[in-house]
C-alpha cells in the first residue's frame, strides 16, 4: 500500500470527525444532563469508558479517582501528544439544565470538550492514518478543573484521598502526565459571529486558593453586644482592608480578590462567633500572585485585630498561569484557517480567570484555544450552543490537523516544538512550588 501523503491523512481524519459527530453529540447531550462535580464524576467517567469500550480501545482508570486515559499507537515510537477533555462541571442552580440537588451545571462546556477529545480519537483512528505517524496519542479524560467546593475537597486531602484539589495538579503528582511531552484542549467561548470562531489561547492568570476563618465571642445581640466579639463584622473590616489597598495593585498584574463567605453566623440575636469564607487571589504571573497574596493576607488579619477576633488563613495551592506553546499554535492557526473565515481566526487577549492547564503549560509545551460556539456566559445561566457546526466538528478537526502536523513526516513538528520549549519548572520544581504554598497563617 502506497504512503499517505499529509494531505491523504488529514482529509480522512476530517472525513471521520464529520461522520462521528451526530453520535458524539450524543455523549456530550448525556452528559449535559447529568452534571457532576469534580472528583465525583462517576457517571460521566462511566460514559467515557463506554465510548472508549465502543472504540475498541484499551484504556486505564482511576487517576485522579474518575480519570481515563486511552492510548493510539502510532506506526513508529516517538513522542506522545495528548488530547485532554474534562470531565466536572461548575455550580450553576439557575441553569436549566442544573442539577436540582446539587446546582452542577455544564455552563462550562466541558462536556463539549469530552466529545472533542472522542472526536479527535476517531478522526485519528480512520483508515491508515495512525500507522502514518511517528508517535502515540493520548486521549485523557481528566477530573476536577473547577475549583469549587474548596471546603470539601480540603477535606478529601486531609483525609490522604487527594493532594491536591485540582485536576491536574493531582495527576501531575500522580505521574499521569509522565509519558507525555506535549497536550491540547479547547475550552468553548461565547460567539461573536455566526461562524463561530478560533480564539489561538494567550496567557491567563494563576491563583492560589484560600479558606478564611474569623473566630469572635458570642453574646445576645440586643441584651449583651459589649460581650460579644463580632466575628462577621471582622470579616467585614478584612474585606474592607482588601479594598483599600486595591489600586496598589499594577494594572498588568490582573490581581483579583473575590470572596464569598459559607457562614456568617447560626441566630439573627446572637453576635456571630464563627465567620467561614473562601476566596482567590488570582495574578498573572506567579510572583505577582504570591505578592498579592501575602498583602492581602495582612489586610484579612487586620480585620480581625480592629475588633478583637482572630483570623486564621489557610492558603491552598491553585492554578499556575498559563502559557500557550507559540509553534503548536502557529500549525493549530494553519489548520484552523481551513476551516473558519481568516478573520475568525485570531489570537485571544490575556484572559483574568484561571485553568490548571496552566499548570500543565509549566511543565510540557501545551495549547489551550478558545472557540466561540455558545451563546450567553460561560458559568452562567444563559449559557447555550449556538454554532454546533464549530463545538462539534470544526475544532476538532483543527485540532486533529494539528496532532497529524506534530507527528507525521518522523515527528518533524514535534521535534521542533519540543527543540524550542524551555519549561519554567520541573516536575519537581512544580511539586516543590505546590508545597511551598500550601500554609496556614
Amino acid at each position: 500500500m502506497a504512503r499517505l501523503t499529509k494531505e491523504e491523512v488529514k482529509e480522512r481524519v476530517c472525513r471521520a470527525i464529520e461522520d462521528a459527530a451526530p453520535e458524539l453529540k450524543k455523549i456530550a447531550v448525556s452528559i449535559m444532563a447529568e452534571p457532576e462535580l469534580g472528583y465525583k464524576e462517576d457517571k460521566t467517567s462511566s460514559k467515557v469508558q463506554r465510548a472508549f469500550d465502543a472504540m475498541g480501545l484499551t484504556y486505564t482508570t482511576g487517576h485522579g479517582r474518575t480519570g481515563l486515559k486511552a492510548r493510539l499507537n502510532g506506526g513508529a515510537s516517538g513522542y506522545t501528544v495528548a488530547m485532554i477533555g474534562e470531565l466536572d462541571a461548575i455550580v450553576c442552580p439557575k441553569h436549566p439544565a442544573a442539577d436540582p440537588l446539587t446546582g452542577a451545571a455544564h455552563c462550562c462546556g466541558h462536556n463539549i470538550q469530552i466529545a472533542n477529545m472522542l472526536a479527535v480519537g476517531k478522526g485519528l483512528m480512520a483508515d491508515g492514518v495512525m500507522e502514518s505517524l511517528k508517535g502515540d496519542v493520548v486521549l485523557f479524560a481528566v477530573p476536577a478543573e473547577e475549583y469549587v467546593e474548596i471546603d470539601y475537597r480540603n477535606k478529601l486531602r486531609e483525609e490522604g484521598t487527594i493532594k491536591y484539589l485540582g485536576g491536574k495538579q493531582q495527576l501531575i503528582y500522580e505521574g499521569a502526565f509522565d509519558d507525555i511531552d506535549m497536550a491540547m484542549q479547547m475550552h468553548v467561548a461565547t460567539a461573536e459571529t455566526p461562524q463561530g470562531e478560533m480564539n489561538l489561547g494567550t496567557t491567563s492568570n494563576g491563583f492560589i486558593g484560600k479558606l478564611i476563618e474569623y473566630k469572635g465571642k458570642a453574646a445576645h445581640a440586643a441584651a449583651a453586644p459589649h460581650e460579644g466579639i463580632n466575628a462577621l463584622q471582622a470579616a467585614m473590616m478584612g474585606v474592607m482592608g482588601v479594598n483599600a489597598i486595591r489600586d496598589t495593585f499594577k494594572e498588568s498584574d490582573y490581581i483579583r480578590f473575590h470572596p464569598i463567605i459559607n457562614s456568617g453566623g447560626d441566630l439573627v440575636n446572637v453576635v456571630p462567633d464563627k465567620v467561614m469564607m473562601e476566596s482567590y487571589v488570582r495574578g498573572a504571573n506567579v510572583e505577582a500572585m504570591i505578592d498579592a497574596n501575602k498583602r492581602i493576607n495582612r489586610a484579612l488579619k487586620a480585620g480581625g485585630d480592629a475588633v478583637g477576633a482572630t483570623c486564621d488563613i489557610q492558603d491552598l495551592p491553585g492554578y499556575l498561569p498559563m502559557r500557550n506553546d507559540a509553534v503548536m499554535n502557529d500549525l493549530l492557526e494553519a489548520n484552523s484557517k481551513m476551516l473558519f473565515p481568516e478573520d475568525n481566526v485570531r489570537y485571544g487577549e490575556h484572559m483574568a480567570g484561571s485553568t490548571d492547564m496552566g499548570d500543565v503549560s509549566h511543565i510540557m509545551p501545551v495549547i489551550h484555544p478558545w472557540v466561540g460556539c455558545i451563546d450567553g456566559v460561560l458559568h452562567g445561566a444563559d449559557y447555550v450552543v449556538s454554532v454546533e457546526e464549530v463545538a462539534y466538528i470544526k475544532t476538532a478537526q483543527a485540532l486533529a490537523m494539528t496532532i497529524v502536523d506534530l507527528l507525521y513526516d518522523d515527528a518533524a513538528g514535534a521535534e521542533r516544538v519540543m527543540a524550542e520549549f524551555t519549561p519554567a519548572l520541573t516536575k519537581e520544581e512544580y511539586l516543590a512550588l505546590m508545597d511551598s504554598i500550601d500554609s496556614k497563617h
